[in-house]
Protein backbone atom coordinates (compact mmCIF):
# COMPACT_ATOMS: atom_id res chain seq x y z
CA UNK A 1 0.00 0.00 0.00
CA UNK A 2 1.59 3.37 -0.87
CA UNK A 3 1.46 6.03 1.72
CA UNK A 4 1.79 9.67 0.63
CA UNK A 5 3.72 11.35 3.19
CA UNK A 6 2.84 15.12 4.57
CA UNK A 7 6.57 15.97 4.19
CA UNK A 8 6.98 14.96 0.67
CA UNK A 9 6.48 18.51 -0.75
CA UNK A 10 9.34 19.84 2.03
CA UNK A 11 11.59 17.01 0.98
CA UNK A 12 11.36 17.70 -2.93
CA UNK A 13 11.51 21.87 -1.80
CA UNK A 14 14.87 20.62 -0.11
CA UNK A 15 16.34 18.48 -2.90
CA UNK A 16 16.11 21.93 -4.65
CA UNK A 17 17.75 23.92 -2.38
CA UNK A 18 20.55 21.38 -1.55
CA UNK A 19 22.68 18.93 -1.97
CA UNK A 20 21.88 16.58 0.58
CA UNK A 21 18.69 15.78 1.89
CA UNK A 22 18.63 13.78 5.19
CA UNK A 23 16.01 11.93 6.74
CA UNK A 24 16.37 11.18 10.86
CA UNK A 25 13.75 9.51 12.58
CA UNK A 26 13.11 6.24 14.94
CA UNK A 27 13.97 2.81 12.93
CA UNK A 28 10.69 1.81 10.89
CA UNK A 29 8.94 5.00 10.70
CA UNK A 30 9.06 4.62 6.71
CA UNK A 31 12.30 6.51 6.17
CA UNK A 32 13.92 4.20 3.37
CA UNK A 33 10.34 4.05 1.81
CA UNK A 34 10.31 7.66 1.40
CA UNK A 35 13.95 8.05 -0.03
CA UNK A 36 12.83 5.58 -2.32
CA UNK A 37 9.66 7.83 -3.74
CA UNK A 38 11.70 10.70 -4.11
CA UNK A 39 14.84 9.19 -5.87
CA UNK A 40 12.95 6.96 -8.09
CA UNK A 41 15.51 5.45 -10.15
CA UNK A 42 18.60 6.42 -8.09
CA UNK A 43 20.75 3.63 -6.97
CA UNK A 44 20.57 2.50 -3.39
CA UNK A 45 23.04 1.76 -1.03
CA UNK A 46 22.37 0.22 2.55
CA UNK A 47 24.95 0.56 5.19
CA UNK A 48 23.63 -2.06 7.12
CA UNK A 49 24.34 -4.68 4.14
CA UNK A 50 27.72 -5.63 4.44
CA UNK A 51 28.73 -5.67 0.40
CA UNK A 52 27.76 -2.16 0.22
CA UNK A 53 29.23 -1.44 3.92
CA UNK A 54 32.40 -2.68 2.12
CA UNK A 55 31.88 -1.12 -1.32
CA UNK A 56 31.85 2.32 0.05
CA UNK A 57 33.95 2.29 3.25
CA UNK A 58 37.13 0.20 1.43
CA UNK A 59 37.49 3.24 -1.31
CA UNK A 60 35.29 6.26 -0.74
CA UNK A 61 36.71 8.30 -2.96
CA UNK A 62 36.60 5.92 -5.64
CA UNK A 63 33.17 5.30 -4.98
CA UNK A 64 31.66 8.60 -5.35
CA UNK A 65 33.88 8.65 -8.32
CA UNK A 66 31.74 6.39 -9.63
CA UNK A 67 28.53 7.67 -8.28
CA UNK A 68 28.74 11.30 -8.27
CA UNK A 69 24.99 11.89 -7.54
CA UNK A 70 21.94 10.64 -7.15
CA UNK A 71 22.28 8.00 -5.22
CA UNK A 72 20.73 6.72 -1.50
CA UNK A 73 22.45 6.00 1.15
CA UNK A 74 20.47 4.14 4.52
CA UNK A 75 21.64 3.91 7.71
CA UNK A 76 24.69 6.44 7.62
CA UNK A 77 25.00 6.08 11.12
CA UNK A 78 26.90 3.06 10.19
CA UNK A 79 29.28 5.16 9.32
CA UNK A 80 30.28 8.81 10.72
CA UNK A 81 32.97 9.64 8.65
CA UNK A 82 30.65 9.05 5.35
CA UNK A 83 29.28 12.90 6.04
CA UNK A 84 32.81 14.24 6.14
CA UNK A 85 33.68 13.08 2.75
CA UNK A 86 30.62 14.03 1.47
CA UNK A 87 31.44 17.55 2.34
CA UNK A 88 34.51 17.21 0.20
CA UNK A 89 32.39 15.66 -2.70
CA UNK A 90 30.32 18.16 -2.70
CA UNK A 91 32.38 20.97 -2.48
CA UNK A 92 34.15 19.93 -5.92
CA UNK A 93 30.81 21.09 -7.60
CA UNK A 94 29.21 22.92 -4.54
CA UNK A 95 26.22 24.29 -7.07
CA UNK A 96 24.74 21.57 -8.09
CA UNK A 97 21.94 20.29 -5.56
CA UNK A 98 19.64 17.27 -5.34
CA UNK A 99 22.64 15.18 -5.75
CA UNK A 100 22.11 12.46 -2.53
CA UNK A 101 19.54 11.12 0.13
CA UNK A 102 21.34 9.91 3.36
CA UNK A 103 19.10 8.24 5.99
CA UNK A 104 19.76 7.87 9.94
CA UNK A 105 17.93 6.47 12.65
CA UNK A 106 19.48 6.71 16.35
CA UNK A 107 22.51 8.45 16.49
CA UNK A 108 23.19 11.51 18.28
CA UNK A 109 26.63 11.54 16.66
CA UNK A 110 25.17 11.61 12.97
CA UNK A 111 23.06 14.21 14.04
CA UNK A 112 26.17 16.42 15.58
CA UNK A 113 28.43 15.47 12.07
CA UNK A 114 25.36 17.03 10.33
CA UNK A 115 25.47 19.88 11.94
CA UNK A 116 29.14 20.15 11.52
CA UNK A 117 29.85 19.05 8.35
CA UNK A 118 27.21 19.89 5.94
CA UNK A 119 25.99 23.11 7.73
CA UNK A 120 24.71 24.45 4.51
CA UNK A 121 24.75 21.74 2.34
CA UNK A 122 22.10 19.64 3.73
CA UNK A 123 18.18 19.75 4.10
CA UNK A 124 16.85 17.67 7.04
CA UNK A 125 13.65 16.39 7.40
CA UNK A 126 12.63 14.83 10.51
CA UNK A 127 10.61 11.47 9.67
CA UNK A 128 8.42 10.25 12.43
CA UNK A 129 5.71 6.97 12.65
CA UNK A 130 2.45 8.28 10.41
CA UNK A 131 0.24 10.69 11.34
CA UNK A 132 -3.44 9.92 11.40
CA UNK A 133 -3.84 11.54 7.97
CA UNK A 134 -1.52 9.50 6.35
CA UNK A 135 -2.83 6.31 7.35
CA UNK A 136 -5.92 7.01 6.76
CA UNK A 137 -5.25 9.02 3.58
CA UNK A 138 -6.36 12.49 3.85
CA UNK A 139 -5.15 15.77 3.28
CA UNK A 140 -3.09 17.30 6.09
CA UNK A 141 -5.45 19.67 7.58
CA UNK A 142 -6.10 23.24 7.58
CA UNK A 143 -5.42 23.64 11.11
CA UNK A 144 -1.80 23.83 10.18
CA UNK A 145 -2.58 27.26 8.84
CA UNK A 146 -2.64 28.99 11.51
CA UNK A 147 1.24 28.70 13.14
CA UNK A 148 2.56 29.81 9.66
CA UNK A 149 1.10 34.08 10.39
CA UNK A 150 -0.39 35.90 12.82
CA UNK A 151 -4.01 34.92 13.04
CA UNK A 152 -6.70 36.77 13.93
CA UNK A 153 -10.41 35.40 15.54
CA UNK A 154 -11.80 37.04 12.28
CA UNK A 155 -9.63 34.92 9.66
CA UNK A 156 -9.07 31.66 12.09
CA UNK A 157 -9.90 29.00 9.34
CA UNK A 158 -9.64 25.78 10.60
CA UNK A 159 -11.72 23.80 8.47
CA UNK A 160 -13.99 20.90 9.21
CA UNK A 161 -12.98 17.97 10.70
CA UNK A 162 -11.79 15.91 8.12
CA UNK A 163 -11.41 12.29 10.76
CA UNK A 164 -13.85 10.64 12.53
CA UNK A 165 -13.01 10.08 16.59
CA UNK A 166 -13.15 6.48 16.20
CA UNK A 167 -10.57 7.00 13.39
CA UNK A 168 -8.57 9.37 15.37
CA UNK A 169 -9.07 6.48 18.63
CA UNK A 170 -7.40 3.74 16.28
CA UNK A 171 -4.09 5.76 15.87
CA UNK A 172 -4.32 6.82 19.61
CA UNK A 173 -4.49 2.84 20.78
CA UNK A 174 -2.21 1.60 17.85
CA UNK A 175 0.44 4.37 16.86
CA UNK A 176 1.85 5.06 13.83
CA UNK A 177 4.20 2.73 12.77
CA UNK A 178 3.73 1.75 9.47
CA UNK A 179 3.92 -2.40 8.84
CA UNK A 180 2.27 -3.03 12.14
CA UNK A 181 -0.75 -0.45 11.60
CA UNK A 182 -1.22 -1.53 7.71
CA UNK A 183 -1.14 -5.09 8.44
CA UNK A 184 -4.14 -4.98 10.59
CA UNK A 185 -3.26 -8.09 12.54
CA UNK A 186 -3.35 -8.23 15.99
CA UNK A 187 -0.96 -11.03 16.57
CA UNK A 188 1.42 -10.02 13.89
CA UNK A 189 1.40 -6.46 16.09
CA UNK A 190 2.30 -8.02 18.89
CA UNK A 191 5.21 -9.82 17.87
CA UNK A 192 6.17 -6.86 16.07
CA UNK A 193 6.29 -4.71 18.64
CA UNK A 194 8.16 -6.92 20.71
CA UNK A 195 11.11 -7.29 18.34
CA UNK A 196 11.15 -3.73 17.69
CA UNK A 197 11.48 -3.09 21.18
CA UNK A 198 13.95 -6.12 21.52
CA UNK A 199 16.02 -5.29 18.61
CA UNK A 200 16.05 -1.35 20.37
CA UNK A 201 18.02 -2.20 23.08
CA UNK A 202 19.89 -5.18 22.19
CA UNK A 203 21.25 -3.63 18.54
CA UNK A 204 20.85 0.32 18.63
CA UNK A 205 21.36 0.69 22.30
CA UNK A 206 24.00 -1.97 22.75
CA UNK A 207 26.29 -0.60 19.55
CA UNK A 208 25.79 3.14 20.44
CA UNK A 209 26.58 3.00 24.47
CA UNK A 210 28.62 -0.33 24.75
CA UNK A 211 29.28 0.96 28.26
CA UNK A 212 25.45 1.38 29.36
CA UNK A 213 23.78 -1.28 31.73
CA UNK A 214 21.29 -2.45 29.15
CA UNK A 215 19.13 -3.98 31.28
CA UNK A 216 18.94 -1.46 33.48
CA UNK A 217 18.18 0.78 30.63
CA UNK A 218 15.21 -1.27 29.21
CA UNK A 219 13.87 -0.87 32.89
CA UNK A 220 13.86 2.48 32.83
CA UNK A 221 12.29 2.32 29.52
CA UNK A 222 9.43 0.29 30.73
CA UNK A 223 8.50 2.43 33.77
CA UNK A 224 8.89 5.85 31.98
CA UNK A 225 6.18 4.31 29.59
CA UNK A 226 3.84 4.49 32.27
CA UNK A 227 4.58 8.18 33.46
CA UNK A 228 4.13 9.12 30.05
CA UNK A 229 2.57 12.72 29.27
CA UNK A 230 3.53 13.66 32.94
CA UNK A 231 6.28 15.88 34.87
CA UNK A 232 9.18 13.79 35.17
CA UNK A 233 11.08 13.67 39.15
CA UNK A 234 14.50 12.22 37.98
CA UNK A 235 15.09 11.50 41.79
CA UNK A 236 11.83 9.53 41.93
CA UNK A 237 13.10 7.30 39.08
CA UNK A 238 16.37 7.03 40.26
CA UNK A 239 15.32 5.81 43.19
CA UNK A 240 12.73 3.15 41.68
CA UNK A 241 15.40 1.71 40.13
CA UNK A 242 17.90 2.18 42.34
CA UNK A 243 20.17 3.90 40.30
CA UNK A 244 22.19 7.54 40.86
CA UNK A 245 19.94 10.61 39.34
CA UNK A 246 23.18 11.15 36.96
CA UNK A 247 21.95 7.51 35.48
CA UNK A 248 18.81 8.82 35.35
CA UNK A 249 19.23 11.95 33.53
CA UNK A 250 21.96 10.15 31.44
CA UNK A 251 19.08 7.35 30.71
CA UNK A 252 16.42 10.58 29.47
CA UNK A 253 18.54 11.89 27.19
CA UNK A 254 19.81 8.90 25.79
CA UNK A 255 15.81 8.29 25.13
CA UNK A 256 15.48 11.37 23.42
CA UNK A 257 18.57 11.29 21.09
CA UNK A 258 17.09 7.96 19.97
CA UNK A 259 13.74 9.11 19.21
CA UNK A 260 11.90 6.94 21.68
CA UNK A 261 11.05 10.23 24.00
CA UNK A 262 9.95 13.57 23.78
CA UNK A 263 10.80 16.09 26.14
CA UNK A 264 8.47 19.21 26.81
CA UNK A 265 9.86 22.01 28.34
CA UNK A 266 8.16 24.74 30.82
CA UNK A 267 6.94 27.63 29.78
CA UNK A 268 9.06 30.74 30.54
CA UNK A 269 6.97 33.57 29.48
CA UNK A 270 4.88 33.74 32.49
CA UNK A 271 5.56 36.19 35.52
CA UNK A 272 4.38 34.00 37.89
CA UNK A 273 7.62 32.36 39.78
CA UNK A 274 5.70 29.31 41.49
CA UNK A 275 5.75 27.61 38.15
CA UNK A 276 6.51 24.18 38.20
CA UNK A 277 10.04 24.02 36.20
CA UNK A 278 10.75 20.29 35.99
CA UNK A 279 10.31 18.46 32.06
CA UNK A 280 7.35 16.91 31.04
CA UNK A 281 7.38 14.06 28.71
CA UNK A 282 6.17 11.12 26.77
CA UNK A 283 7.24 8.04 24.54
CA UNK A 284 6.36 9.40 21.18
CA UNK A 285 4.94 6.74 19.73
CA UNK A 286 1.64 6.18 21.54
CA UNK A 287 1.67 2.18 20.14
CA UNK A 288 4.56 1.62 21.85
CA UNK A 289 3.63 3.54 24.95
CA UNK A 290 0.36 1.34 25.28
CA UNK A 291 2.62 -2.39 24.01
CA UNK A 292 4.83 -1.66 27.53
CA UNK A 293 2.38 -1.22 29.61
CA UNK A 294 0.30 -4.45 27.74
CA UNK A 295 -2.51 -2.32 27.11
CA UNK A 296 -3.78 -4.50 23.31
CA UNK A 297 -7.26 -3.39 22.61
CA UNK A 298 -9.25 -0.29 23.07
CA UNK A 299 -11.07 -1.57 26.74
CA UNK A 300 -8.02 -1.89 28.70
CA UNK A 301 -6.92 1.56 27.30
CA UNK A 302 -9.97 3.27 28.63
CA UNK A 303 -10.19 1.33 31.92
CA UNK A 304 -6.39 2.60 32.49
CA UNK A 305 -5.13 4.70 35.17
CA UNK A 306 -3.45 6.68 32.83
CA UNK A 307 -5.43 7.50 29.68
CA UNK A 308 -5.65 10.79 30.29
CA UNK A 309 -1.82 11.48 30.12
CA UNK A 310 -1.66 8.95 27.24
CA UNK A 311 -4.45 11.09 24.92
CA UNK A 312 -2.73 13.90 25.95
CA UNK A 313 0.68 12.74 24.37
CA UNK A 314 -0.84 11.27 21.73
CA UNK A 315 -2.65 14.60 20.66
CA UNK A 316 0.67 17.00 21.09
CA UNK A 317 2.36 14.37 18.91
CA UNK A 318 0.38 14.42 16.08
CA UNK A 319 -0.12 18.22 16.44
CA UNK A 320 4.04 18.37 16.19
CA UNK A 321 4.09 15.99 13.39
CA UNK A 322 1.90 18.56 11.66
CA UNK A 323 3.20 21.62 12.03
CA UNK A 324 6.88 19.47 10.84
CA UNK A 325 5.22 18.73 7.99
CA UNK A 326 3.78 22.71 7.53
CA UNK A 327 5.68 25.45 5.94
CA UNK A 328 6.25 26.59 9.88
CA UNK A 329 9.89 27.42 10.96
CA UNK A 330 11.55 28.24 14.52
CA UNK A 331 8.72 26.45 16.26
CA UNK A 332 9.27 25.90 19.90
CA UNK A 333 6.87 23.27 22.12
CA UNK A 334 6.36 24.26 26.24
CA UNK A 335 3.87 23.20 28.90
CA UNK A 336 2.52 25.58 31.59
CA UNK A 337 1.80 24.30 35.20
CA UNK A 338 2.15 26.04 38.48
CA UNK A 339 2.78 25.14 42.07
CA UNK A 340 -0.99 25.22 42.53
CA UNK A 341 -2.20 22.86 39.95
CA UNK A 342 -3.00 25.67 37.32
CA UNK A 343 -1.71 23.83 33.87
CA UNK A 344 -2.39 24.44 30.45
CA UNK A 345 -0.90 21.22 28.54
CA UNK A 346 0.85 22.79 25.42
CA UNK A 347 1.85 26.25 24.67
CA UNK A 348 3.28 26.65 21.45
CA UNK A 349 5.40 29.50 20.12
CA UNK A 350 5.55 30.40 16.42
CA UNK A 351 4.58 32.91 13.44
CA UNK A 352 1.57 33.30 15.20
CA UNK A 353 3.13 34.03 18.73
CA UNK A 354 1.79 32.04 21.84
CA UNK A 355 -1.06 29.87 21.19
CA UNK A 356 -2.05 27.94 24.38
CA UNK A 357 -3.69 24.90 23.86
CA UNK A 358 -5.51 22.47 26.43
CA UNK A 359 -6.30 18.54 25.87
CA UNK A 360 -9.31 16.81 27.48
CA UNK A 361 -10.01 13.02 26.78
CA UNK A 362 -14.21 13.68 27.03
CA UNK A 363 -16.58 15.80 24.52
CA UNK A 364 -17.96 18.49 26.93
CA UNK A 365 -16.01 21.55 28.69
CA UNK A 366 -16.71 22.70 32.41
CA UNK A 367 -15.65 26.25 33.64
CA UNK A 368 -13.25 25.22 35.65
CA UNK A 369 -11.26 23.78 32.87
CA UNK A 370 -11.11 26.77 30.91
CA UNK A 371 -9.50 28.76 33.62
CA UNK A 372 -6.05 28.00 33.50
CA UNK A 373 -6.13 29.38 29.96
CA UNK A 374 -8.34 32.38 30.21
CA UNK A 375 -5.50 33.38 33.27
CA UNK A 376 -2.70 32.74 30.88
CA UNK A 377 -4.43 34.84 27.93
CA UNK A 378 -5.05 37.96 30.25
CA UNK A 379 -0.96 37.54 31.31
CA UNK A 380 -0.01 37.29 28.15
CA UNK A 381 -2.62 39.54 26.31
CA UNK A 382 -3.17 36.21 23.68
CA UNK A 383 -6.62 36.99 21.53
CA UNK A 384 -6.90 33.52 21.34
CA UNK A 385 -6.64 29.41 22.55
CA UNK A 386 -7.32 26.40 21.77
CA UNK A 387 -9.45 23.28 23.20
CA UNK A 388 -9.16 19.91 22.02
CA UNK A 389 -11.30 17.54 22.91
CA UNK A 390 -13.27 14.42 21.39
CA UNK A 391 -16.73 16.69 20.16
CA UNK A 392 -18.04 16.76 16.70
CA UNK A 393 -17.94 20.28 16.13
CA UNK A 394 -15.75 23.47 16.24
CA UNK A 395 -17.74 25.41 18.24
CA UNK A 396 -16.18 29.20 20.38
CA UNK A 397 -16.81 28.06 24.02
CA UNK A 398 -15.82 31.56 25.23
CA UNK A 399 -15.25 34.89 23.28
CA UNK A 400 -11.40 33.73 23.02
CA UNK A 401 -11.61 30.09 23.32
CA UNK A 402 -12.00 27.36 20.47
CA UNK A 403 -12.96 24.07 20.84
CA UNK A 404 -10.82 21.94 18.23
CA UNK A 405 -12.41 17.98 17.27
CA UNK A 406 -9.45 15.83 17.05
CA UNK A 407 -10.37 14.54 13.78
CA UNK A 408 -9.43 18.43 12.64
CA UNK A 409 -5.91 17.79 13.42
Amino acid sequence: MHIQRNQTQSALRYLEHFPVLSLLGPRQAGKTTLAKQLGQGWKYFDLERATDYQLITNNPQAFFENYPEKIIIDEAQEYPQLLKILRGVIDANRDQKGRFIITGSSSPLLNAQLSDSLAGRVGILNIRPLKANEYYATPLSKFYDIFNKIPTKANLNIGEQTLSNQQMRYCWLYGGYPEPLLKKDPSFYLDWMHNYFNTYINRDIARLFPRLDHRSYQRFISILSSLSGTIINKSDLARALEISEGSAREYLQIAELTYIWRNIHHDDHSMIKSIVKRPKGYICDSGLAHFLQRIDNMDKLLLAPQHGHSFESFVIEEIIKGIDASTSFNVNYNYYRTAKGSEIDLIIECAAGLIPIEIKMGSSVTKVQLQAMNKYMDENKLEFGLFINQSDRLFWLTDRILQVPIGSL
